[in-house]
């Protein structure tokens, strides 16, 4: 079986764990804290069983059996294929795990890290190996949302890009490749515009908080659960994309204009306004029970996308 590495226990790491083991993959489970590592592993085996029970999994037992907590970092990474580093969300952090990694782990193991914002180049640059390392940033939780952005280096090497990339999708995921460096990458710059309307229409009285999430759960986000915003657009206008940006472009751009030079929408006074009207304590426990009832929707509607037949060309 091919070997993979998760480097930092925490949420993002455990779904890392659950998606490879449970597509086949021997997985070592290292943090810096032993009992996190333990913990987390007991976690795993609660996703797994409720993944099973939308029927996204075959074995859970057998998956967590392919689990084990590594003794050390080097216990973690030997042999292995590929290394999934979950550290701190720092340069400073990422360059001390990578250069450890880099040092320990088999020359021909390619070294991830599920950054969201942190380009690798920042991180890279002076290792010796830099030619294998990469971002493979997922969306949380990756064990239910299955896109994963690889964003490599300017020097990593192609052929580790495309090799990172089959192993990702042999883990069930949807793999996209940025061509340059970038940061953010794509999903979290879709999502930043996104969220600065959203916040923008709330602090300028357009719209409540409440009402505009309905805009999007109720309205773009039920065609945006199957189609992109490309493939959304060209079915807007008999003629597809090229009609459609023909007749609505001037009107877009309108708006897009409008909104430059505002400022930063995320600022404490319209971050108030957002709250002024918005339900339910921002509490940690009420922040894990909604958590747990959005993984509980996610891995139905994964189930029903995997049933689902692909569209006509």
């Amino acid at each position: 079986m091919t070997k993979i590495a998760i480097v930092g226990s925490g949420l993002i790491g455990r779904a890392w764990a659950t998606v490879f083991a449970s597509h086949g993959f021997e997985v070592a489970l290292h943090d810096v804290k032993p009992e996190a590592a333990k913990a987390a592993r007991t976690h795993i085996g609660k996703n797994l069983r409720e993944l099973a029970g939308h029927g996204l999994v075959d074995d859970p037992a057998g998956s967590l059996a392919r689990i084990r907590v590594a003794k050390d970092l080097a216990d973690a990474l030997k042999g292995v294929a590929l290394v999934q580093e979950n550290g701190p969300e720092t340069v400073e952090a990422k360059r001390e795990l990578f250069a450890q990694m880099d040092a320990i782990a088999p020359a021909s193991a390619i070294l991830a890290s599920s950054t969201s914002f942190i380009m690798a180049s920042t991180f890279s640059e002076e290792l010796k190996g830099r030619a294998r390392c990469l971002v493979a940033h997922p969306v949380n939780p990756p064990h239910l949302v299955p896109i994963v952005e690889l964003a490599p280096a300017p020097w990593t090497d192609p052929k580790v890009v495309a090799r990172a990339k089959r192993l990702y999708e042999q883990a069930g995921q949807v793999a996209i490749m940025l061509r340059k460096e970038k940061p953010g990458f794509v999903l979290n710059r879709l999502q930043a515009v996104l969220l600065a309307e959203a916040f923008r229409l709330v602090g300028e009285g357009v719209a409540s908080a409440e009402d505009v999430d309905k805009t999007i759960r109720d309205g773009l986000g039920l065609r945006w659960s199957f189609m992109g915003p490309f493939e959304t657009i060209e079915l807007n206008a008999p003629g597809g994309i090229p009609d459609y940006c023909a007749r609505y472009s001037e009107s877009l751009d309108r708006m897009v204009k409008s909104s430059e030079g505002r400022g930063n929408p995320f600022k404490p006074e319209t971050v108030a306004e957002v709250m002024r009207e918005w339900r339910g304590a921002q509490e940690a426990t009420r922040v894990k029970r909604l958590s747990d009832w959005r993984d509980s929707r996610l891995a139905a509607l994964q189930a029903h996308k995997r049933a689902a037949k692909r569209k006509p060309a």
